[in-house]
């Protein structure tokens, strides 16, 4: 009765609908220039309905809507709610991880580059997202030897007496910002090179090079001349390897799609000045049952919200319902007028053609790839299975770890594998509550009894409702004899348990005296390593979270102007001193609560002397 009377309800105006099913979860977000006609489509019988649209209406128990005052708006609310609630039957990046981007620090006067994961609000530039790490690392590590900027994060204070130049500076890598020993304008320059390499300006990079090449050879300065001549051939490098595609100059992304029984893969090509510079493939979830036009709306709308890159055009396989919206929305991301077409003939046919062939061979590639990976998984299990005298092979493993520092902060970890592959949203972690100072035996006990008992209660917890195939704890005998003792207590001994002990890679079991050593090379070893290690990971992690947020409150407890409140938010935010560290003053300010002068005396008292920090970014991203 409340679904009937919202769907009565609904205005005629544009907005936002969010459909939700039974437990409240966002299952659904669109946009609609009329939310009644667009939301009570759903529940019309419709030949039209794809399977997907058939499933989800099933599922729909409410709906929320925000009026909006255009489409456009309602296009922009609907990229941050997807991105907010990540809904199930949405067309969306099929890996829920976070894609690293390259930073450059455009809002500092000395900006620097650096790979992060996170998009700020910063008066930034951001490049990507990059599906293939490597590849954006080995970009910056070009940038990083082919222009001097700086590598570090010093606050730089033109006023404070100038420190010595780092090495980077001795070996020409950085012009010693830090030191004073360039000015903004001249250090602005080699910014906007960095730039115009990014944005796939190739060819007017190598004239701007070539022409303070020639200024600096006319002043008889040669060492510089014989610097920029560097930077210039490292450019035409590139440059050589780009294939010209177009006769004409205009910047273009071509987007093409390709299909299979189990989902979309999408190739973006990214073509600057005519030549084609560089491309991208991206493997879709939700795809299943959606069109060709919803795919590639969403998807335009997904990757164009990340990426600070928009170019004059944008080529498409197949028309999308909302070309005209979406033309606004990206000249207002781009500042200029962007075009979104789909070529019918012609060159620019040609390249979306070109794309669509890469996105196909693509994804028979990755097929393949995930078929091995299948196959290789259960090759694994059954090998597993055979070792350890199994009735059949596990599909749901559970594995057990413990990490502490000498007793303090200890926690423990559930690390679950299903089908051979990590099922990481089912992972679980336990902060120690019973034991006291350094016993291994008695946490993992612990651990393991309270997972129990919240599958065995009369109202048992969903999070831990499926008892496991097998179960795995780190360490030797003696915590495999302290997991059996609670097992067997709680009436589940028939649940098969062994133990990996990590110095040999023993393998022990409840009713065998000797460890099972497997040989190095064994698939079954492989994985059960790999599940202690994932299980290790996921402990250590939260360790470190709690130690972290530990040293927050301690090292900012005297401070002027940061109480409790604001201390909770900056805990939250970081989570862990080190990540507040290596932060700028502008994401410290940007901390629900804070405000840009308390953000300065939390930076100043982490950096009493001005010294280095890490930041942005990751630092396993550096």
């Amino acid at each position: 009765m409340a679904l009937d009377s919202t769907l009565a309800a609904l205005p005629t105006s544009p907005g936002v609908y969010l459909m939700k099913d039974a437990s409240g979860e966002v299952i659904y977000v669109g946009k609609a220039v009329n939310l009644r006609n667009r939301v009570r489509s759903y529940f019309q019988p419709s030949s039209d309905h794809s399977p997907k649209v058939a499933v989800m209406v099933e599922h729909i128990a409410d709906i929320d809507y925000i009026v909006t005052g255009s489409e456009l708006e309602a296009l922009i609310l609907e990229c941050n709610l997807i991105k907010k609630h990540r809904p199930k039957y949405n067309v969306r990046l099929r890996d829920d991880k976070t894609y690293p981007f390259i930073k450059v620090t455009t809002g500092e006067a000395y900006p620097g580059v650096y790979l992060t994961r996170r998009v700020l609000r910063d008066r930034s530039r951001y490049f990507g997202p990059y599906t293939d790490v490597s590849a954006a690392r080995e970009t910056l590590r070009l940038l990083k030897r082919v222009f001097p900027l700086r590598q570090c994060s010093k606050k730089i204070d033109p006023d404070s007496p100038a420190p010595r130049p780092c090495l980077n500076y001795q070996i020409k890598r950085c012009l010693g910002p830090c030191a004073n020993l360039v000015g903004v304008d001249e250090y602005g320059e080699v910014v906007g090179e960095v730039l115009m390499f990014l944005e796939g300006r190739q060819d007017d990079l190598a004239r701007s090079l070539r022409r303070r090449m020639d200024v600096a050879a006319d002043a008889l300065d040669y060492e510089r001349a014989a610097v920029l001549r560097d930077q210039l051939h490292a450019v035409e490098t590139v440059v050589q390897r780009q294939r010209i595609v177009s006769e004409d100059r205009t910047d273009r992304d071509v987007i093409a799609i390709a299909r299979d029984q189990l989902g979309a893969c999408v190739q973006i090509m990214f073509v600057r000045g005519g030549k084609l510079v560089g491309n991208d493939h991206f493997m879709l979830g939700g795809a299943y049952g959606a069109g060709d036009a919803e795919t590639l709306s969403s998807f335009i709308r997904e990757y164009y919200s990340q990426t600070g890159s928009v170019p004059r055009e944008v080529l498409l396989e197949s028309e999308i319902e909302d070309a005209k919206t979406v033309d606004q929305w990206l000249s207002r991301l781009r500042g200029r007028a962007v075009s979104v077409r789909t070529p019918r003939r012609g060159d620019k046919r040609r390249l979306v053609e070109l794309a669509s062939a890469n996105a196909a061979e693509f994804l028979e590639r990755t097929r393949a790839a995930e078929q091995r990976e299948v196959s290789a998984r259960i090759n694994a299990l059954a090998e597993l299975s055979t070792h350890l005298g199994l009735a059949a092979p596990p599909d749901r493993i559970e594995c057990y770890d413990i990490s502490t520092l000498q007793g303090t902060e200890a926690v423990g970890s559930m690390a679950v594998f299903e089908a051979g592959a990590p099922a990481k949203s089912q992972y679980r972690r336990f902060r120690i509550r019973h034991v006291e100072g350094q016993d291994d035996y008695a946490m993992i006990a612990e651990v393991i009894r309270r997972r129990l008992a919240r599958a065995l209660r009369d109202d048992p917890d969903p999070r831990f409702g499926r008892l496991p195939d097998l179960i795995v704890v780190d360490g030797g005998r003696g915590q495999l004899n302290a997991a059996a003792e609670v097992i067997d207590s709680m009436g589940k001994g028939d649940i098969p348990l062994v133990s990996l002990a990590e110095r040999e890679e023993e393998i022990y079991l409840r009713d065998q005296a000797s460890p099972l050593t497997l040989p190095w090379d064994s698939a079954a070893l492989h994985l059960v390593q790999h599940l202690r290690d994932e299980a290790h990971r996921y402990a250590l992690a939260y360790h470190r979270n709690l130690r972290g947020k530990r040293s927050i409150s301690s090292e900012l407890t005297d401070l002027p102007g940061i109480g409790k409140k604001r201390t909770i938010a900056l805990m939250r935010r970081f989570g862990s001193l080190d990540a507040l560290y290596n932060a700028t003053v502008d994401e410290i300010a940007a901390t629900p609560g804070m405000n840009m002068p308390v953000a300065r005396t939390v930076f100043e008292h982490l950096h009493p002397e001005g010294g280095v920090h890490e930041g942005p970014g990751c630092k396993g991203d550096r």
